[in-house]
């Protein structure tokens, strides 16, 4: 069973502090882990280690116990819906990764969906869209000004059809809800791109998992 991606607008919709989500189309669960590995940003490789088959409860009391604090390391678990690979992490993830161009070189299908929930700043929803190395589009989901929106940025025709699909839904528009523009423009994203990610295997199941640890 295959989901769409507007659950994750929900509070803590897969763990405390946000999520971090890539889907790829092209690579196989082990190719996108080892890809995404490889674009940490610290002085040394990192390489994603297998660590069994995990919940996200679980795979969070492996890290509490592997680096002493939820947030002292990386952790991803990893499937498939329909033609996507996907990648959820966990843990010390924000601000943590390097450009995502590179994971979808070699003509590979990338979507990253992010959302630092417990920022205080706070920082919205974020979307990009990778084809072959390329940034395809791209912007903040809560279409908000005062974070630099200004209408989706990527090539032209794929950036130019995705900003009509938000304004023909009524966006930007300051007086909504932030949690409603944010689960539309999921939906609409969603729709254009033809995304699934299934909710009960990512929140109550159990998928194989990696830690991201120094090559």
């Amino acid at each position: 069973m295959t989901d769409g991606t507007t659950w994750l607008a929900a509070p803590q919709s897969i763990a405390f502090g946000g999520y971090r989500v890539v889907l790829a189309r092209g690579l196989s669960p082990k190719e996108l882990a080892d890809r995404l590995a490889a674009t940490v940003l610290y002085a040394i490789k990192h390489s994603a280690e297998a660590v069994g088959e995990h919940t996200g409860d679980s795979l969070l009391e492996l890290m509490l116990d592997t680096y002493g604090d939820h947030f002292g390391g990386i952790g991803m678990r990893l499937g498939r819906a329909g033609d996507w690979t996907y990648a959820v992490a966990y843990g010390g993830w924000q601000g943590e990764f390097g450009p995502m161009a590179p994971v979808s070189r070699d003509g590979v299908h990338v979507c990253l969906l992010e959302y630092q929930e417990g920022n205080g700043k706070p920082v919205p929803p974020q979307f990009e869209y990778f084809h072959n190395g390329r940034l395809l589009s791209a912007c903040n989901l809560h279409l908000d000004v005062s974070w630099g929106y200004q209408g989706v940025d990527g090539e032209a025709a794929t950036a130019t059809r995705l900003q009509e699909m938000f304004t023909a839904a009524g966006l930007p528009d300051p007086e909504r809800d932030q949690r409603e523009i944010h689960r539309t423009t999921l939906g609409i994203v969603e729709k254009f791109f033809g995304l699934s990610l299934p909710k009960e295997p990512i929140v109550s199941g159990t998928l194989p998992a990696v830690l991201l640890e120094p090559a």
